[in-house]
């Protein structure tokens, strides 16, 4: 795997990953919806395509209207200008990905943290663009950095009850809670500035030892369950 002008190139994720693709489920949705609804998620997808393009700093509405096949006026018919846009597809993208986050999470012991470690994992390499606004972005977008607050805070949560349990069951010592949520805290930090930099930073070093997507998921899951448990 080579590093390229927009980041790392990795092998492709399962066929049952294509879905973590925010602008393809948005795809996938339209069935059924009434027109307005249709034309709303036109632009969802425009913007979720520009992101990926370019930062949302040099976003301009014509080109959302040009990606989306709509007239320039129609934006205004759904959005008050390109803020409340943009507000509007991250606070849908953090619910796509607390459900993507969900569902990985339904395994058990080392097998749901590495099925969720592989999904957040796949969150950032194929909705680049949205996942560097979320981390980036949290002045520019207040709504939406406060519901991706509390996805975190939901998700540490999660993972140290989840802690607490195994622990508990193997006869091993429970920490406070916490002590296990600064953990998770902690680990989750750790696993976003990581993928950040291998993503976003364009950080060759990192890129060659990072071109293997399983050996990727295999050191972030090893860390997620050494630095909880021991």
């Amino acid at each position: 795997m080579t590093l390229n002008a927009q980041g790392p190139a990795h092998s492709s994720p399962p066929e049952a990953a294509q879905s973590i693709d925010f602008a393809r489920a948005l795809e996938q949705a339209q069935t059924g919806m009434k027109k307005s609804d249709r034309t709303r998620t036109r632009l969802r997808i425009a913007l979720c395509t520009a992101l990926n393009e370019r930062p949302a700093t040099a976003l301009k509405v014509a080109d959302i209207c040009a990606l989306a096949g709509v007239a320039h006026g129609t934006f205004y018919v759904y959005f008050s200008d390109l803020n409340a846009a943009l507000d509007d597809v991250l606070g849908a993208f953090v619910e796509h990905v607390q459900q993507v986050m969900r569902h990985a999470a339904k395994g058990r012991g080392g097998a749901r943290t590495r099925a969720a470690t592989a999904a957040y994992f796949d969150l950032f390499d194929r909705n680049p663009g949205l996942m560097r606004c979320l981390l980036g972005g949290f002045e520019s977008y207040p709504a939406a950095a406060a519901m991706f607050q509390r996805l975190n805070h939901d998700w540490a949560r999660t993972v140290a009850e989840a802690t607490a349990r195994r622990l508990s069951q193997a006869g091993r010592p429970v920490p406070p809670h916490d002590e296990l949520m600064r953990r998770a805290y902690a680990l989750g930090g750790m696993i976003d500035q990581y993928l950040v930099a291998l993503h976003f930073n364009r950080d060759a070093a990192l890129a060659a030892v990072s071109g293997d997507r399983e050996q990727v998921i295999t050191t972030l899951s090893t860390i997620w369950q050494k630095g909880m448990e021991q």
